[in-house]
């Protein structure tokens, strides 16, 4: 047992691991935008309390500009919890606070921003009056582990999906913080040498975990999703 949510790290690559379908090649089966349906469908299907992505993911989706608070009250420390009770969160590492959102929510899921301990008042103090809710990690870096205890305490978050990108997915891995790795697999290669990748950490992680194959399943437009336990070695 544990104290933090289960976490499924849920992502879509070409058959040689890309990350981005945009780079994919053509298939007789199926086109890109079939298969973001298949993955989107898997993400309803696993009924998840919250989504969690890296920085550069997040801020393609949050759109916003800065603004100043109205406030001259300091923000509150280390944590501020707008929204408690929602079906689903979108949750995002942000140590240095550089991305700047246009509400307090993604799509209807209250937004949570993971954040490093030298984040500016004036940043927080811009989330706050945007809505958004955030946590403050006591080191520079962000604590991964003390953060998911937090979130389930807090939110009763349960199950988290961990959705990228390549730098997040490997940090999470590395940790010993992914419980499933979940895959809808394109039938399509990418094959570009310098393709990103759904995972990547640093010198890698031979050593680090293990997996374990729980299931296949044929998807739309040739698409099979594999399912597989991940398990910390040590």
């Amino acid at each position: 047992m544990t104290d933090r949510p289960r976490i499924i790290c849920l992502m879509t690559a070409s058959v040689d691991g890309g990350l981005h379908p945009s780079r994919y090649t053509d298939s007789p089966d199926g086109t890109a935008k079939a298969w973001t349906r298949a993955y989107e469908s898997l993400h309803e299907r696993l009924d998840a309390d919250g989504w969690i992505v890296g920085r550069v993911t997040m801020a393609e989706m949050a759109k916003g500009e800065p603004r100043a608070s109205t406030t001259a009250d300091a923000p509150a420390r280390p944590s501020l919890f707008q929204a408690r009770h929602a079906a689903s969160f979108a949750i995002t590492l942000d140590r240095a606070g550089k991305i700047r959102f246009a509400g307090p929510d993604i799509g209807g899921d209250p937004v949570v921003v993971l954040l490093g301990r030298g984040v500016s008042d004036a940043h927080l103090a811009e989330l706050a009056a945007n809505g958004v809710s955030y946590l403050v990690s006591d080191s520079d870096e962000i604590d991964l582990a003390g953060a998911l205890t937090t979130l389930r305490r807090e939110l009763g978050i349960e199950t988290l999906l961990l959705e990228g990108g390549a730098g997040i997915n490997g940090s999470f891995l590395a940790a010993g913080l992914v419980d499933e790795l979940n895959l809808v697999i394109a039938p399509a290669l990418d094959g570009g040498t310098n393709a990103e990748r759904i995972v990547a950490a640093g010198d890698g992680l031979k050593g680090k975990v293990t997996l374990s194959l729980l299931g296949c399943e044929h998807l739309a437009a040739g698409a099979v999703n594999l399912r597989y336990r991940v398990a910390a070695v040590g």
